[in-house]
């Protein structure tokens, strides 16, 4: 059964001078428990699909489904802090906050007290294979493949079952890109998650379960 679900959505930006269409009746469904690709070129429509399934905005035709409901009957703050969590390309970590402190961000505004939070954090950083020496680190004290890792805990504190990234392994060696991948993979194959990424790699995405292809705003796969 689909957690996720888009019905011909569309999308179009309005600007002063013209109108945009950048996504044409996109309709596909995603299940937990396994891992999307997003694929195609740039200009595709790629990271709008992604935004719009992170509830930053509401389609301008069409409907975004989460378990059942549409995006534009919920509260959209309250969509993304309790159903998605995103991954990013260039991590958005608190560069003043350490790993731990980054990692229980979500949960201390859920309202989780420090003590549970912080051991809360320590089990998902060991989750995306970080020692736990790195707790107390900052951002800065840790390379690009070890930022994301955290990212991925962080994300994975919300507590939601859909996890979206937009090319989370566009800043990385391909080492360190195999690394995070096979961390997503596993976290939709093994645990469960609902797990949808947006990717330039043709290696990466053959890997997916499934890879939706776009072009020009138009799902082709």
């Amino acid at each position: 059964m689909n957690i996720l679900e888009l019905k011909n959505v569309c999308y179009t930006y309005q600007t002063q001078y013209q109108q945009t269409e950048a996504l044409k009746g996109i309709t596909c469904g995603f299940e937990t428990g396994r891992l999307y690709a997003i694929v195609g070129k740039s200009g595709s429509g790629k990271t709008t699909l992604l935004s719009l399934m992170a509830g930053l905005d509401l389609p301008t035709k069409g409907e975004v489904l989460c378990e059942g409901i549409s995006t534009s009957q919920m509260n959209l703050e309250q969509y993304r802090r309790e159903k998605v969590a995103v991954i990013y390309q260039n991590f958005r970590l608190f560069p003043l906050l350490t790993v731990a402190e980054n990692v229980m961000y979500p949960m201390e505004l859920r309202g989780m007290k420090a003590k549970e939070a912080r051991k809360k954090a320590a089990r998902l950083v060991e989750q995306v294979d970080l020692p736990a020496t790195a707790l107390d680190r900052y951002p800065t004290m840790l390379s690009g493949g070890e930022q994301q890792r955290v990212a991925i805990a962080r994300a994975l504190g919300m507590n939601t079952r859909i996890l979206l990234a937009d090319e989370p392994t566009g800043n990385l060696d391909t080492a360190n890109g195999e690394n995070i991948f096979s961390i997503l993979q596993g976290l939709a194959h093994t645990n469960g998650y609902c797990v949808v990424i947006v990717t330039h790699d043709p290696g990466l995405a053959s890997r997916a379960d499934r890879v939706l292809e776009l072009q020009d705003g138009v799902a082709l796969s």
